[in-house]
């Protein structure tokens, strides 16, 4: 069933799929993501069911009522893949018109592994090897941060 919501999702224009969203969040809504490496330096992405286009990102979602960001963040990936996180720092703050996303950067502490009907599969990769049909803005971001003097 998830999988045919996320066809239609995906068909749907980026107006739609805004409308949608602002009818459930009315006001604003709020999400955390962040750039999780590993000791080896590769980057944590998550093929995601209901992401348009390529499906792979990096993993987040959104902040409950009354929950910090960083709870947020450390409950997102616990839930979708059982990783821990440590060494968890805010990166940076950034508003789409009534979205407000709050970025981070953490270490895995331990293996990630697909615990979510919403996650099709999850992979570690090389910041210079991402999916290129991954949503460009997050893979300058991966660059910048991961990539400075490139």
């Amino acid at each position: 069933m998830l999988s045919f919501i996320s066809k239609i999702w995906k068909l749907l224009p980026p107006w739609a799929r805004t409308r949608i969203i602002r009818i459930s969040q009315p006001s604003f809504n709020v999400s955390v993501a962040g750039i999780v490496t590993n000791r080896d330096g590769r980057v944590l992405l998550l093929n995601h069911l209901l992401r348009p286009r390529s499906g792979w990102g990096l993993p987040g979602g959104f902040i409950k009522f009354g929950e910090q960001p960083s709870d947020a963040f450390a409950r997102e990936l616990k839930e979708e893949t059982g990783l821990e996180i440590g060494e968890v720092k805010l990166l940076r703050t950034r508003t789409f018109k009534r979205h407000v996303e709050i970025l981070f950067t953490a270490k895995a502490l331990g293996s990630a592994s697909v615990l979510s009907r919403e996650i099709i599969e999850l992979a570690w990769f090389e910041p210079d090897r991402i999916p290129a049909e991954m949503n460009l803005d997050q893979q300058f971001l991966i660059r910048k941060v991961l990539l400075p003097d490139v």
